[in-house]
């Protein structure tokens, strides 16, 4: 992945220097037809549309999405510049990785990032010639739609209906929301989640001792979130400790009591059906959460997973109504070195890998640290909400 960076990274360069040549000749400077090192007098100060256009990408590179909008409205020059469709697809590549979390509304298309070059050759002149191929490689808005710290501001207003329908919803008390977890994260992380979050009183609170509901796979606990909203997480495990135990010294697979494999579908992958006792509580949870293991070397079968999430949500009545939170978990915290590949497979990867853009429930995808609890609250404040819980006061 680093090596395909720093192949933009001149593409992109190439691709400034083109366009700036050509449209905006009294911007070049003696630097720009030498190396930056034996340049002997640098422009004026204060003159940043001045610099050498290496120097120019190379300070956009240290700025925020925000503030190369900002330096965008500045000048009909740096208008043009950072709107270059290129240097939005050097950021995504660059970026999308570290993002902490990703959602149906933000997922950015990653086909775009698998097209060819198509402006390697073209610059920002060709926009007016060819409107439909900006439509379609829109890298700009992919990346701010995306990023957490400037996704907000692109996501979709609410109808007006839907703020009436919000203030009813906060005058009639609400049952507890449940939600059941599942997922290989629960079993196969060197850290259990499960026992994390009982030995945290404070960062989640337990609101009630945990009691046996689920005969064989698993138990309901209750939690208070924010000390004023109480919900219940029903864990559902494919199997019990002692075969997890086992299983995890032994390196051997398990079998599965959660789902009854039923067959193929037409690619060849696997198609399940949930257990009875598993069908009996997806009925009545009003949401799910999947623990996906996120170390590198440690991911199961996607298309098992992919099947796994799709006969959860077939098997339920009206289920595009009960969202999917997603944790992508780790034990541990794990520092990086510089130059070190990242610790754990990114939020976006791994929504593509579970096929969650081609589901239709609402879903999320949330970095999650088991040891710390580090991102699991910020995934069930979103699961809250998506349940119709309010957060005043904050």
């Amino acid at each position: 992945m680093s090596e395909r960076i720093h192949q933009l990274e001149s593409v992109v360069i190439r691709s400034l220097r083109r366009f700036r040549d050509r449209w905006f000749p009294q911007k070049v400077s003696g630097s720009d037809l030498l190396p930056v090192e034996d340049a002997e007098d640098g422009p004026p100060p204060g003159h940043l549309d001045s610099l050498p256009v290496d120097l120019q990408f190379l300070i956009m590179t240290f700025l925020s999405p925000v503030d190369i909008c900002k330096l965008g409205a500045t000048s009909q020059y740096w208008r043009a510049m950072v709107r270059d469709p290129l240097l939005w697809r050097y950021f995504l590549l660059r970026d999308m990785p570290n993002w902490s979390s990703i959602d149906d509304l933000s997922m950015p298309n990653l086909e775009l990032l698998d097209a060819p070059l198509v402006c390697e050759d073209e610059s920002l002149d060709d926009r007016e010639e060819e409107k439909e191929k900006e439509l379609k490689f829109d890298y700009m808005s992919e990346y701010l739609k995306g990023c957490p710290s400037c996704r907000q501001q692109w996501l979709p207003s609410r109808p007006a209906y839907e703020l009436v329908t919000s203030f009813l919803q906060y005058l009639v008390p609400s049952s507890e929301p449940r939600y059941a977890m599942f997922g290989p994260g629960m079993e196969q992380l060197d850290v259990s989640l499960v026992t994390r979050l009982m030995r945290a009183p404070d960062l989640l609170p337990v609101s009630s001792t945990p009691n046996r509901q689920i005969n064989g796979i698993g138990s309901g606990i209750s939690y208070m979130f924010n000390n004023q909203h109480k919900f219940n997480i029903l864990t559902l495990y494919s199997t019990n400790r002692a075969e997890r135990e086992r299983a995890r010294m032994e390196q051997q697979s398990i079998s599965n009591k959660l789902f009854i494999l039923d067959g193929a579908d037409d690619s060849g992958g696997p198609v399940y059906i949930p257990a009875p006792q598993v069908q009996q509580v997806c009925q009545v949870v009003d949401g799910f959460i999947y623990v996906a293991n996120a170390e590198p070397g440690r991911a199961g079968d996607g298309k098992s997973e992919v099947a796994q999430i799709r006969a959860v949500l077939n098997c339920v009545l009206e289920s595009t109504s009960k969202p999917l939170l997603v944790l992508s978990c780790i034990s541990r915290e794990q520092v990086e070195g510089i130059g070190e590949a990242r610790c754990r497979t990114p939020c976006v990867y791994m929504a593509n890998r579970l096929g969650l853009p081609q589901l239709s429930n609402r879903w999320m995808v949330q970095d999650t640290v088991a040891e710390s609890l580090s991102g699991f609250l910020e995934g069930i404040a979103w699961l809250l909400r998506c349940s119709g819980v309010k957060f005043y006061g904050r």
